[in-house]
């Protein structure tokens, strides 16, 4: 008799609760709001994702005037705010301040929130903070900018049409190959790279992750993507080919194109754009830059003396601000303090202002889904300098026109080699280069996002209009 007492007791309890949460959710459809939201946590990154994020608004605001846009954020952030960050950190115009919905519960897809088990703690933690959102505000149309895939689902039950940008797939048949192969990264600590035993329990994880993560991500009504790269991830793990488009992400090559390809030879100037991130590898380029002064030195040319590196990026919290730091100490202890700048969070006139002077660019991240940075360098006339995988490979450092736009390199010693090339070559030979970079950059304009945008959302935006 206990026994049965007991579990009709968790069955009430169970039922009760299923009947709450349903209540919740055809209480908030019926209330759905005719308008877009735009599921973005971190409205400061400072990021390419942050610029996707106010072109779509942009585009959408463009092509379907009537409908409210609306930001999930974590931030402390009012419309006028967020309207004039695009504008002064972006250079994107709204047409409207858009409306923001602030979310409370942003710890749950914070990294530090889980220092085992990241991905899964986060994945599933973005569905609590989905649905504090969408209780909230239910839009009729959900975009997700930011590749929250485990939210999918919650927004198609709150009756939501789904819609996202994935700028890279949360799990990937590279991670597991480097986890099986016992490879040390970011995002494989040591200790597990070192024991077989624990290899293999990771790469059992990664496996049930990436079938959960092929579930949710195939409840996507559109997927848009930004690379090749991501496009062959994706479609092998989401498994809706028909449903995904890629959609280069919009770079800022227009104003940036404006800016003269002659740069001063006197002080050759190397800049590096990215968030002090630790997948950006800034290390990794600072050692080569050093290299290579190394061996100009050796070979007692004056051009070391007067090379110049810039770090330029944003800090997102306190690590970000602790491995800026270590950076700079790095660098004192190589003696390059007189060689090397560091710029944070500057506004993006300032930025243009310094890919102007530079004579080249550098990127370092191992399977860079994209690499906005590359293409930024190729819009401003500075040979980019990349790393040879993902989107940079796939996408962006190609021949145009049969004329060579950039270098790709692996090792610090291939980025030395790289920077020494860019260094000793001829005003002519350079300016060669950095036009057929500029001509290619074209090709992942704002402009051409916009275009492939719209066309990409324009047949399920069709769709439901017809039934507002």
């Amino acid at each position: 008799m206990a026994t049965l007492t007991l579990a009709l007791a968790i069955f009430s309890l169970l039922l009760a609760t299923f009947l709450y949460f349903s209540l919740i959710i055809v209480s908030s459809r019926r209330n759905r709001k005719k308008s877009v939201g735009f599921f973005h946590p971190y409205t400061n990154d400072g990021g390419g994702g942050e610029r996707v994020l106010w072109c779509a608004v942009r585009a959408i605001q463009e092509d379907n005037p009537g409908l409210e846009c609306a930001v999930f954020t974590g931030d402390e952030a009012s419309p006028e705010s967020l309207s004039a960050r695009a504008r002064d950190r972006f250079g994107v115009e709204l047409l409207r301040a858009p409306k923001v919905i602030r979310l409370f519960k942003r710890k749950w897809v914070d990294e530090k929130t889980y220092p085992r088990f990241t991905m899964i703690g986060q994945s599933l933690g973005s569905v609590y903070l989905s649905w504090e959102a969408l209780r909230k505000y239910n839009p009729q149309y959900y975009i997700d900018t930011s590749g929250y895939a485990f939210t999918y689902p919650l927004a198609r039950l709150f009756g939501c049409k789904v819609i996202c940008y994935t700028h890279y797939p949360t799990i990937s048949s590279d991670m597991v190959a480097r986890v099986t192969g016992q490879s040390f990264m970011y995002n494989n600590d040591p200790l597990i790279a070192k024991s077989a035993l624990l290899s293999r329990c990771k790469v059992i994880y990664y496996t049930i992750f990436s079938w959960l993560y092929g579930m949710v991500g195939s409840c996507a009504h559109l997927a848009m993507v930004n690379s090749s790269w991501t496009r062959s991830h994706i479609e092998q793990l989401w498994r809706i080919p028909d449903r995904t488009k890629r959609v280069y992400p919009p770079c800022d090559t227009s104003s940036l194109q404006m800016l003269p390809l002659e740069r001063p030879t006197e002080l050759p100037t190397f800049i590096s754009v990215a968030q002090f991130r630790p997948e950006k590898a800034h290390g990794l380029q600072l050692e080569a830059f050093a290299l290579a002064l190394e061996r100009l030195s050796s070979l007692e040319l004056d051009i070391k003396k007067r090379a110049k590196l810039q770090f330029v990026g944003s800090c997102r919290n306190e690590e970000d601000e602790n491995r800026l730091q270590k950076l700079k100490e790095r660098c004192t202890e190589l003696h390059l303090e007189d060689f090397v700048e560091f710029h944070r969070n500057v506004l993006y006139r300032d930025l243009v202002k310094l890919l102007g002077g530079a004579v080249a660019g550098l990127h370092s991240m191992v399977d860079e889904h994209f690499g906005i940075s590359v293409v930024e360098y190729m819009a401003a006339g500075a040979i980019p300098i990349a790393h040879n995988s993902a989107g940079p490979r796939m996408d962006i450092v190609l021949e145009e026109d049969g004329q060579q736009t950039g270098f790709l390199a692996n090792t610090k010693e291939e980025y030395a080699d790289a920077i020494i090339k860019v260094l000793m070559m001829s005003d002519t030979d350079r300016l060669k280069i950095a036009s057929s970079a500029r001509n290619r950059a074209q090709r992942f304009s704002e402009q051409r996002f916009d275009q492939d945008f719209k066309a990409a959302i324009r047949p399920l935006f069709g769709c439901l209009n017809k039934q507002i």
